[in-house]
């Protein structure tokens, strides 16, 4: 771990046992840093089961079974660079590993069918049934746009808002049957964007099961004005332009 981070890590207060009966804890995909940090809330909860959007429920089951094929499944799953997220495994301890990524037909149709359509009979209950507001809307779709390097038409931004709602609501509930088979405190580990308490798993799970407590922790390299429950800074990662090859001719 590089000095600063270890710095940054150990001015941190030791996360409550446990804060809620299910903690989100975001990351930016690729800083090694910010996986060393759920790690590190991983081992102060420890966690009846850690719910995954990165793996499939049968990539999670396969690790989940047998811990020697964890690798094996990531790898199956498309996710890349095994190593930074190496440490979070490590943390599990007698953690369930609960699978919890869309099925990629699933997020391609709901392009074209809506999220609802693909959710099933649960869809009210998430929300998914009603469009959004029309600020809520528009704001998400600039988010997307900018998230997107500016690359793709503002208008197609509509499906990218429409699938993040099936993905929220898909992690929500997988977190709600884990609370359910395993009891609290029941673990996350998503994107920072699906972290967020205004519209992401948090709002999905209080909408769901508004009896359920809910602790969102955003593992962020600068403080803005997402909004999570707790914020760990964690120092930048060092990376090429991620928009270059969307942008460049």
């Amino acid at each position: 771990m590089r000095l600063a981070a270890l710095l940054t890590l150990l001015a941190l207060p030791a996360l409550a046992q446990p804060p809620a009966d299910i903690v989100i804890l975001g990351e930016v995909h690729d800083n090694p840093d910010a996986h060393l940090g759920q790690a590190e809330a991983l081992e102060a909860l420890q966690p009846t089961a850690v719910v995954f959007e990165m793996l499939t429920s049968a990539e999670g089951a396969r690790a989940d079974a047998d811990r020697t094929l964890i690798e094996d499944a990531w790898e199956a799953s498309g996710w890349r660079d095994f190593p930074l997220y190496a440490p979070i495994f490590d943390a599990l301890g007698d953690a369930r590993i609960i699978g919890a990524a869309a099925p990629r037909d699933a997020v391609r149709a709901v392009y074209g069918d809506g999220p609802a359509a693909l959710f099933g009979e649960d869809a009210p209950r998430y929300g998914l049934d009603k469009p959004l507001d029309a600020d809520q809307q528009t704001q998400r779709e600039a988010q997307q746009f900018d998230a997107h390097c500016q690359a793709m038409p503002l208008e197609t931004m509509g499906g990218m808002v429409a699938v993040q709602r099936y993905r929220d609501a898909v992690f929500a509930r997988a977190a709600l049957e884990a609370l359910e088979a395993y009891g609290p405190p029941v673990a996350v580990i998503a994107g920072n964007g699906h972290a967020r308490t205004d519209w992401g798993i948090p709002a999905m799970i209080a909408r769901a099961a508004p009896e359920v407590t809910t602790h969102a922790i955003g593992f962020v390299e600068a403080r803005a004005d997402t909004p999570f429950d707790d914020i760990r800074i964690v120092p930048p990662a060092e990376r090429d332009d991620p928009c270059a090859s969307l942008t460049n001719n």
